[in-house]
């Protein structure tokens, strides 16, 4: 009972983690014009926080390793809430960019303390569904920034009401402190023990080079989309702001429910088919953005959405499979930090392109990260199937 209670509790924190993520994307496009910054700017912003989250990645088992999963959850998402509240009362773009920092910060150790505690105690499919959570809450930041804006009411709001509900779980997360007593000490028993691995040794292992820019390339194509899409339909298409608001919330929506179905459809397609299936889809999702008419912008968002789904959660699960069990836990690390660094950087750079050359430069942008993304996946296949040969040719 008191597993199936902390499970609840995870998964709302997860939310938590997916509520941020999307606010700035959705609400950027009314929210540079009252801080009169240029368009670009949200590129800034968005890699502060994605670089606060590399860092705290990186540091953030030792401050579990001493303090518990449970508490850094907790301060760690009270720690998100205090920036996003400070984001709702700032008129100035300096402001956000200081606020940026604390934001990234929780996130990371968030991400990480989550992930690491389902892996050690629940099931595969959990981690799976843990992410569709992730999804939940990314969905419902748009819709609250929407919902706001179409009533004539600020940014502000938007971001207001999601501190008010970041508090809210920092309440449940302090109050569900005796359900992961014994998960902690078995969880820090297990880090203590995890011994480290050589860098240059593991980097040299066959298609790992081509995974860890595989995950650079796929989390370009998810928060590039996610940041920019809104401003897409604001200046190309000519959407309403808070119209192309509310439809960036089916891209996350996409995502939601893609996951919540991975979970189910991995008993039957392997983890690769379903990379490969994603793939397929986000291409016929850009296709369908591309094409100059109305009718096909719903389902062109929604299955970008679908076909991003799979593809984070099965490239992490078949990484075992992939490079072996006994360096698993490293390249997972080193996997997550390219992640980031895709999302700290790639935004930024569209943007910054965006206002030389326009928007209209966003479907061929993601396109040509996901050609490039395509490539890489068959060639890290490819060399790991030639390096398990040779393991059982001797």
């Amino acid at each position: 009972m008191k597993k199936r209670l902390l499970l609840i509790v995870i998964y709302l924190a997860f939310i938590s983690l997916g509520l941020p993520d999307s606010l700035l994307g959705a609400g950027w496009p009314s929210m540079y014009k009252s801080l009169g910054t240029p368009i670009h700017f949200a590129g800034i912003i968005s890699m502060i926080v994605a670089g606060g989250t590399v860092i705290s990645s990186l540091f953030s088992a030792r401050f579990i390793n001493r303090f518990g999963v449970a508490k850094i959850t907790a301060f760690s998402v009270f720690l998100t809430a205090i920036s996003l509240f400070g984001f709702a009362y700032s008129d100035q773009f300096i402001f956000l960019c200081l606020l940026a920092v604390p934001l990234g910060l929780g996130a990371g150790c968030v991400d990480v303390a989550l992930n690491n505690y389902v892996a050690l105690h629940y099931q595969a499919k959990h981690m799976n569904w843990l992410h569709c959570f992730w999804g939940v809450g990314a969905a419902i930041g748009p819709m609250l920034m929407a919902g706001y804006l179409a009533q004539g009411k600020s940014w502000e709001s938007g971001y207001h009401t999601v501190a008010l509900i970041q508090f809210g779980l920092v309440l449940i997360l302090v109050l569900s402190f005796p359900l992961w007593i014994k998960k902690e000490e078995n969880a820090n028993e297990a880090n203590e023990t995890s011994s480290s691995k050589s860098f240059k040794r593991i980097l040299a292992i066959p298609g790992l080079k081509s995974a860890l820019l595989l995950f650079f390339c796929y989390c370009t194509i998810e928060a590039t989309f996610g940041l920019w899409a809104a401003s897409y339909l604001v200046f190309v298409r000519e959407f309403k702001v808070e119209d192309a608001a509310q439809l960036v919330s089916l891209y996350y929506g996409g995502i939601t429910i893609g996951r919540f179905l991975s979970g189910f459809i991995s008993l039957k397609l392997s983890n690769q088919n379903l990379v490969k299936a994603g793939q397929g889809l986000i291409l016929l999702g850009l296709v369908l953005l591309f094409l100059p008419t109305e009718f096909t912008i719903i389902p062109g968002i929604l299955l970008v959405g679908l076909g991003c789904a799979p593809i984070f959660p099965s490239l992490l699960h078949e990484t075992p499979r992939n490079f072996g069990e006994k360096d698993s836990e490293s390249i997972m690390g080193m996997q997550m930090a390219s992640a980031y660094v895709g999302i700290t950087i790639m935004p930024l750079i569209f943007g910054k392109l965006a206002g030389q050359i326009g928007f209209e430069s966003f479907i061929g942008f993601l396109g040509l990260i996901l050609l490039l993304k395509v490539f890489l996946t068959y060639d890290m296949n490819v060399r790991v199937s030639k390096r398990k040969k040779s393991i059982e040719g001797k």
